[in-house]
């Protein structure tokens, strides 16, 4: 039995594609491209991870091991080369209950768990459930997560010696000053080269100038120290204290109860994120990714982060899109950056914690405005009102809650809307039958689902209409169990007049739902191909139905 279904799992997984270059050409100019873009990438990396380590209330280090482990091995295996991945804000909000209450190492078994969550539903091949996800929903994520990384880059404005206070004066000036001068190089640079990333020239450019000038701004190392050591091997589970001087997690059924629920929802926001940005970065660069392989690589990256003391994470949309923008497109730029980052962490802390905060905020204001689906605001003028109040509705809940529940919320939402429209199209045209002498025809146009069941009777007039009556299914459907108990009704309500309905023209997987339920009075082939119009009489009190 174990051996028949790890034969079944083994078909359910395809051959990923790990080629490094996919379809670029391996060239020095490619190459240089995508290491440069991955310096950019990893430098931003760097106030994000910190930042939202932060928000879960552990230690710097544990966002930072999280960035590196996940985004390297997500680079490698993901199903989208040129997709960045690390500590994201969007999990770390639900993470700070979970160490409040019990400690960062419920944290790292929460992260394991997540991981193993994540990997059975790549082998399950449950991303595919991404395609429900309709494109005023994506509008609405983007918008949203735009939203999110601008107000997320104006805590950098606090004063770093006081952090309920803002900045003010000259320093908040200054501030801003080189944050419209990074977005000004940003937006220039391409214009004179395109050697040197823009993102990578703000960046270099401003940094230098304060520096050499010593400006007086707050910088990288105010936020926290970035030094540390290589990951090393941590298992949360046992007895005693583990890392930061905290309890391990007992290898029990008790804190699997405490672990699960934070899994299973981290679980689900890491992938619904992953597979959007999935989406996204797929439209911009005109390339397919494999939804069930970037579930497995986040599983995988979670689990191995989970052991190494990091925090977990999932695909990041803005250092995704300073990725594409800066021309990664290859699975070395997502390598080099989490390469890059553990460098800084272990030898080039001093020269990073230098970088002026400023020049890290310009970064992601052009991130935010090249995010920003600004053409959301022409499409909502010309679509159903239905279609453009749902990409305000998501945007709006994920600036106020967060991604998965936006994303749910917006599926919901149009799911609701579609089947209110399906179930006014239902009617039917009535007219006398031409092989029935006396018999009344009607022909349902639309499909007979719950929503439309109740008009589905009331088109009938079983008081006035003759002793025999054909439905006629030819432009209609049969759907669900609310179809098959309005059927049972209608045939009782004729029953109980005396009188004998009959359905005509089942398309055969209407037949074949028919008949499963017992409704059906003659089973027959034919009638699905319409080679032969078989009535059908229908049987009651089967459902419950009079």
């Amino acid at each position: 039995m174990t051996r028949g279904i790890m034969a079944t799992l083994a078909k359910q997984i395809s051959p990923p594609n790990l080629s490094i270059m996919q379809d670029e050409g391996f060239t020095v100019s490619r190459v240089r491209t995508e290491l440069l873009s991955g310096l950019t990438v990893a430098l931003a990396l760097v106030p994000e991870a910190v930042a939202f380590a932060f928000v879960a209330g552990v230690h710097p280090l544990v966002g930072l091991y999280a960035a590196f482990m996940v985004g390297l091995i997500t680079a490698v295996f993901g199903g989208r080369p040129g997709m960045i991945s690390g500590a994201t804000g969007a999990l770390a909000v639900v993470m700070v209950a979970l160490v409040a209450q019990h400690g960062v190492e419920y944290l790292f078994a929460t992260v394991v768990l997540m991981g193993i969550l994540q990997i059975i539903a790549g082998v399950m091949h449950w991303g595919k459930f991404i395609r429900l996800v309709p494109h005023p929903v994506m509008l609405g994520f983007v918008n949203g997560l735009a939203i999110v990384i601008f107000l997320a880059q104006l805590t950098q404005f606090k004063d770093p010696s006081d952090t309920e206070a803002w900045l003010a004066g000259p320093q908040l000036l200054m501030m801003l000053g080189l944050v419209g001068l990074t977005m000004l190089i940003i937006w220039g640079t391409p214009k004179i080269t395109a050697i040197i990333p823009a993102p990578l020239a703000g960046i270099g450019i401003v940094a230098a100038l304060v520096i050499a000038f010593g400006i007086n701004v707050p910088t990288v190392g105010d936020m926290a120290s970035i030094k540390g050591g290589f990951p090393s091997f941590h298992n949360p589970f046992g007895t005693g204290e583990g890392l930061y001087g905290t309890a391990l997690a007992p290898f029990t059924l008790e804190t699997l109860w405490i672990i699960l629920p934070y899994a299973v929802i981290l679980a689900a926001i890491g992938l619904i994120e992953s597979l959007l940005t999935l989406n996204l970065v797929g439209e911009i660069t005109g390339k397919r990714g494999g939804a069930s392989q970037e579930c497995i690589a986040q599983g995988a990256s979670n689990v191995v982060t989970g052991f190494f003391g990091g925090m977990g994470g999932c695909a990041m949309i803005g250092q995704s899109m300073i990725n594409v923008k800066s021309g990664g497109r290859t699975r070395i730029a997502g390598i080099a950056a989490a390469l890059f980052l553990l460098a800084f962490i272990v030898v080039a802390s001093p020269l990073i914690e230098q970088i002026p905060l400023a020049a890290l905020v310009g970064v992601m204001f052009m991130v935010v405005i090249g995010t920003f689906a600004w053409n959301s605001f022409k499409v909502m003028t010309k679509v159903p009102l239905m279609d453009a109040f749902v990409i305000v509705l998501v945007t709006v809940v994920t600036v106020m809650t967060d991604l998965a529940i936006a994303v749910v919320v917006g599926v919901i939402v149009s799911a609701l809307a579609y089947a209110w429209n399906n179930a006014r199209r239902i009617h039917a045209y009535t007219r006398e039958s031409e092989s029935d002498k006396g018999a009344k025809v009607y022909e349902i146009e639309g499909p007979l689902f719950f929503g439309s069941t109740d008009g589905f009777i009331e088109l009938f007039d079983v008081a006035n209409d003759p002793d025999h009556v054909i439905v006629d299914f030819a432009r209609s459907r049969v759907v669900d169990q609310s179809a098959l108990q309005a059927i049972e009704t209608l045939a009782g309500k004729y029953e109980a007049e005396g009188k004998a309905v009959v359905l005509r023209h089942l398309s055969r997987d209407c037949h074949q739902l028919l008949t499963k339920a017992g409704h059906l009075m003659v089973d027959s082939d034919d009638d699905p191909d319409y080679q032969v119009a078989v009535d059908y009489s229908v049987k009651t009190g089967i459902l419950g139905g009079h």
